[in-house]
């Protein structure tokens, strides 16, 4: 696929799948702060980690300009979600409203980073790598920071959601389905499968050693 062609039909959508996932990816950020009764610098510093962490992999490894660092737009929306988020006294939060803004930022960033990879030419089966990369990195890097068991290692459904939206995204747009439905088929699927695993616990067959 002409990766011009590409780029000039999803980038609108693109456009709203960042914001999306910069917006709860940094709340996902600024809440394990406040979890742990850290100030706000702390809040800032943790939405900026969970937002841009994996998006920033993505572009040094398909050789894009690093988003931010040519837009402020992505750091001022991670320091405006992170003051918003501090302010916000932790009982007003579910108990698991961490499980769930990250279970939407991992769907709407799977796509995100699966398409940016087309757009720039990368081919699909890379590309949907770079999606899972874009949308799992964040999360891993905060809990990194915060001394959190890494959602990684806890047999859940969660690199595997990462999996099937960005798959699903870069099949779709291989068979020639709009870039707004493919996007948005993509994404509700991720979701979907990451909010069941939220929600009644499914995991995959631990290794039997």
């Amino acid at each position: 696929m002409d990766a011009q062609i590409t780029l000039a039909t999803i980038e609108p959508v693109l456009r709203w799948l960042n914001l999306a996932g910069l917006s709860v990816f940094a709340v996902s950020g600024a809440l394990v702060a406040a979890r742990q009764r850290l100030d706000i610098i702390a809040a800032c510093f943790f939405a900026i980690v969970a937002a841009i962490g994996g998006g920033t992999m993505r572009d040094i490894l398909i050789g894009a300009p690093v988003f931010w660092m040519r837009d402020p737009a992505p750091l001022v929306i991670c320091l405006s979600v992170a003051v918003a988020v501090w302010l916000v006294p932790l009982r007003w939060w579910p108990v698991r409203a961490l499980d769930w803004f990250d279970a939407a930022g991992l769907s709407a960033y799977s796509v995100f980073g699966a398409g940016k990879a087309l757009s720039v030419g990368i081919a699909p089966l890379p590309a949907a790598a770079m999606g899972i990369v874009t949308a799992c990195m964040g999360g891993v890097i905060r809990d990194v920071v915060a001394g959190l068991p890494s959602i990684l290692l806890r047999n859940e459904l969660y690199v595997t959601a990462a999996l099937l939206a960005a798959a699903l995204f870069v099949g779709l747009d291989a068979l020639g389905v709009s870039a707004p439905t493919a996007s948005l088929t993509a994404a509700a699927a991720g979701f979907a499968l990451r909010g069941a695993a939220i929600r009644w616990g499914l995991a995959l067959p631990r290794h039997g050693g």
